[in-house]
């Protein structure tokens, strides 16, 4: 559950990070298609920290398992 919650504050502040330049603009239907595009980069930026992430920990979980494919296995690890 904290987990959960960690992320949920995570998401969250990247949501206010890239809103606060879409936020200034003086127009008002320009700022929401600039937050749009700030939210969907947001998106963008945390799924890919999370692919990256999955694939470091399946890396480093099959390296403990067999250590003797480890060079293999760090290998196309880097190349993904």
């Amino acid at each position: 559950m904290a987990q959960y919650v960690k992320m949920s504050l995570l998401v969250v502040a990247a949501f206010v990070a890239m809103s606060v330049p879409a936020m200034a603009q003086g127009d008002e239907k320009q700022a929401l298609i600039s937050f749009s595009g700030a939210a969907g980069a947001g998106i963008v930026m945390l799924g890919a920290a999370f692919g990256i992430g999955k694939i470091g920990s399946a890396a480093v979980e099959s390296m403990a398992r067999q250590p003797e494919v480890a060079g293999d296995i760090r290998g196309a690890m880097i190349v993904a």
